[in-house]
């Protein structure tokens, strides 16, 4: 089968050491790395070793060929806009990564593009493919938790940072760096198109930048749960990922590992409501109590988001390129999150200082 030429811009920590390791693994059989692009002089070195492949200070470089199948957009995050539009306005295929953008209207404008000059947009949220998401949307699904009723996640911490990322300037912050991957899939599991409730705060707490490195949200939406979302490097005891809450049982769940239990109706003592007070066999005062049976599982994962994920979001990439396959994460529902992150940070301003 034909292999796909991608072209890689940017050879940071995600450029290189996230999409350049799996083009150059066992695990990728669809594509072949031909051009690498930084302005960085020995990563341009780097990339010309390692991938063999042709490579350039200045990604309109890229403009001169008309091998190229895909090119991953890996840039500074300010960068993501305006090279991805110049890219899409050229005629080639981008995956570019998170976040997709700062504002709504710079979504629009490449989603825009991409169907003016029929080609591929997609947007890097290898997240959605995350064993344990996956497993834990498998056990939701099911059903066997009841009603859903809230749903927690962590992406917590305890850390200082000074890096880029840190900064308003390059679109930087925990909401925008690590935030797509929670906001994505909290989004996924609440299927609303229109803006949710929100309430929400902001803080810079470890950073030596002046973009939030604490975020705190509650969101919900009409006969949805309700998604408690923290992103925070001010936490020393972090110790899970997600917890669900249901009306008949709860699951929580870190990267590697899924626990849940549940109760089933038939097998729950029958009870009716009272308005006498309770008694216990010996006629005194008694606590409304009961002895549920629970059923309790707990599922080791296999894979992580640095490996299979990525696997399968390229996966899905050429399957859509070559057979025209669906690609799951489209850009509409990514533009419905930089939306939110939009609006969150419109309540929470920061003082830019840089």
């Amino acid at each position: 089968m034909k292999k796909l030429n991608v072209a890689i811009i940017g050879q940071g920590r995600s450029g290189r050491d996230i999409h350049g390791k799996f083009f150059m693994s066992p695990a990728n059989t669809h594509y072949n790395i031909v051009a690498a692009v930084d302005e960085i002089a020995d990563r341009r070195y780097t990339a010309l070793t390692e991938y063999g492949c042709d490579v350039y200070a200045d990604y309109r470089s890229l403009f001169n060929r008309d091998d190229i199948d895909l090119v991953v957009n890996a840039t500074y995050s300010n960068f993501h806009y305006p090279i991805t539009l110049d890219l899409l306005n050229h005629g080639f295929n981008v995956v570019v990564e998170k976040p997709f953008a700062g504002r709504v209207t710079e979504c629009d404008d490449m989603i825009n593009a991409a169907k003016k000059n029929n080609v591929m947009l997609s947007i890097f949220q290898q997240s959605h493919f995350a064993p344990y998401f996956k497993r834990m949307r498998e056990i939701i699904d099911s059903g066997v938790l009841g009603r859903i009723v809230q749903v927690s996640v962590r992406f917590n911490g305890f850390s200082r940072r000074w890096d880029w990322q840190t900064t308003q300037l390059r679109y930087g912050g925990s909401m925008l760096n690590t935030g797509p991957h929670p906001f994505e899939q909290i989004l996924t599991l609440m299927d609303y198109d229109g803006m949710p409730q929100i309430m929400s705060k902001l803080d810079c707490v470890n950073t030596f930048g002046d973009a939030e490195d604490y975020v705190k949200v509650l969101m919900t939406a009409p006969g949805r749960p309700m998604f408690d979302i923290e992103i925070s490097s001010c936490d020393a005891y972090s110790s899970y990922t997600y917890k669900v809450m249901g009306s008949r049982g709860s699951l929580i769940t870190d990267t590697r590992t899924v626990k849940y239990k549940y109760y089933k109706d038939e097998e729950a003592p029958e009870q009716k409501l009272t308005l006498e007070p309770l008694r216990n066999a010996e006629g005194k005062p008694a606590y409304c109590s009961e002895k549920l049976t629970w059923h309790e599982f707990e599922d080791d994962l296999s894979g992580s988001v640095f490996t299979s994920a990525v696997q399968e979001y390229y996966d899905m990439i050429f399957n859509h390129l070559t057979a025209g396959g669906e690609l799951v994460i489209k850009p509409e529902k990514i533009r419905q999150l930089i939306a939110v992150m939009e609006k969150i940070h419109a309540d929470n301003p920061l003082p830019k200082k840089h």
